[in-house]
């Protein structure tokens, strides 16, 4: 299956998934600049992703915890989720999220 992340300057990059991939990991494997600080605890919102709204609700829906932590996320939008919360399925193939200009992976420094 394909994802489609969308870059801050506007360049698409294509990544290949497999159904239960997390969506965070396959975006650090493409090369792109979401930390994911936490390792996936939501305990930061180092991998924001905003979500492109015609697949937002095909998403299963955040939790609470998510909310809190998109709650202090730079950029946040109402289509926002964390990456590392998203577990691609078949029905997610195509997907298309943005990576906000605000992200920056400070592991590549």
């Amino acid at each position: 299956m394909k994802v489609e992340f969308v870059t801050s300057k506007g360049d698409t990059v294509s990544a290949e998934a497999e159904p239960g991939d997390n969506l965070l990991r396959v975006a650090q494997a493409a090369g792109l600049p979401l930390e994911g600080t936490c390792e996936g605890q939501m305990a930061c919102s180092t991998c924001h992703v905003i979500v492109a709204p015609e697949w937002f609700d095909r998403l299963e829906e955040a939790s609470e915890e998510e909310e809190d932590m998109l709650d202090l996320a730079a950029g946040a939008v109402r289509t926002s989720r964390l990456s590392c919360q998203v577990d691609l399925t078949e029905a997610l193939d195509g997907l298309v999220v943005t990576i906000p200009a605000e992200s920056h992976d400070m592991r590549r420094f």
